[in-house]
C-alpha cells in the first residue's frame, strides 16, 4: 500500500459500484481517508467492509445527490468527520438510450439532473472548502462527451456538460490554486449499461462489438479510468488544469462504424 494521498480527505460518488468504487479502493489505498457516496447503503458498507480489513478508513454516505439536501448532506458529514476536503470525485452516473425523437421531456431531465446538475451542485458546494487546502476536482465524464454517438442523446449531452463544467470551472478557481479535470473513458465494464435497460444477450453483444470499435481491441476496466483519475488528483499533476482526458483504447480517433 502506498501513501501518495496520505492524510488526504477525499469524497466519491458513485462509490457503491464500477468506476466510482474501484477509485475509492485505489485513494484508500494510497493512505487517503475516503468518503463513500452513493445511494445503495448496502453497497457502500461492503466497499466499507473491504477497507477496514486493508486497515483504511471511510465513511459511508447513502445519499441521492441529485436532492439538493442530500446532496449538502453528503459534503457535511464528510468535512465534519474527516476535518476538511482536498478532492472531489464526481463518478455517479446514469446511462439510457434514446434519440432527439423518443426522449422524453422526463429521461433528458433524469439524465441531466443526475449527470450534469448534481455535478456542478457538488462542485459548488466544495469549492470553500478546496480554497483551504487547496484541493482540487475530477470529474468522470465519456467519449460521448467530445464525440456524437447515436441513440444516447441525453446521454451524450449530459457529459458535453461535464466537460465544458470542467473547462469552465478550472479557468475561474486556477487562481485559488484548485485544479480542475475531467476524465473521458470508453466503453468500461461496469453496471451502467445494464442498469440502463440493457439485458444480458444484448450486453454481451454489444462488448463483443466493443472489440472492433475501440482500436486496442478491447473494452476498459474501472480499475483502469481510477488509476488516470488518481494521478490527476495527485501531486503528480499539478500543472494540468482544464484537462479532458481520453481514456478509451483510441475510441475518440475513430470515425462512425
Amino acid at each position: 500500500m502506498g501513501e501518495e494521498l496520505k492524510n488526504q480527505n477525499v469524497l466519491v460518488t458513485g462509490a457503491s459500484s464500477g468506476i466510482g468504487r474501484a477509485t475509492a479502493l485505489r485513494f484508500a489505498s494510497e493512505g487517503a481517508r475516503v468518503a463513500l457516496v452513493g445511494r445503495g447503503r448496502e453497497a457502500l458498507q461492503e466497499v466499507e467492509r473491504v477497507l477496514a480489513e486493508q486497515g483504511r478508513e471511510s465513511l459511508v454516505v447513502a445519499a441521492d445527490v441529485t436532492i439538493e439536501a442530500e446532496a449538502e448532506r453528503a459534503l457535511t458529514e464528510t468535512v465534519a468527520r474527516f476535518g476538511g476536503l482536498d478532492v472531489l470525485v464526481n463518478a455517479a452516473g446514469i446511462l439510457s438510450n434514446g434519440t432527439i425523437e423518443t426522449t422524453t421531456l422526463a429521461a433528458w431531465d433524469e439524465m441531466l439532473n443526475v449527470n450534469l446538475r448534481a455535478v456542478f451542485h457538488l462542485m459548488q458546494m466544495a469549492v470553500p472548502h478546496l480554497k483551504r487546502r487547496p484541493g482540487n476536482i475530477v470529474n468522470v465524464s465519456s467519449v460521448t462527451g467530445l464525440r456524437a454517438f447515436p441513440g444516447v442523446l441525453a446521454y451524450c449531452v449530459s457529459k458535453a456538460g461535464v466537460d465544458q463544467l470542467t473547462r469552465c470551472t478550472a479557468l475561474e478557481l486556477a487562481a485559488d490554486g484548485i485544479r480542475v479535470n475531467a476524465v473521458n473513458p470508453g466503453v468500461v465494464r461496469t453496471e451502467i449499461h445494464r442498469r440502463g435497460g440493457m439485458d444480458e444477450e444484448n450486453y454481451a453483444a454489444f462488448l463483443e462489438r466493443s472489440r472492433t470499435t475501440h482500436p486496442i481491441g478491447r473494452v476498459g476496466t474501472p480499475t483502469e479510468v481510477a488509476e488516470l483519475i488518481l494521478f490527476l488528483a495527485s501531486d503528480r499533476a499539478t500543472w494540468i488544469t482544464g484537462a479532458t482526458y481520453s481514456i478509451d483504447g483510441g475510441r475518440a480517433q475513430t470515425c462512425a462504424r
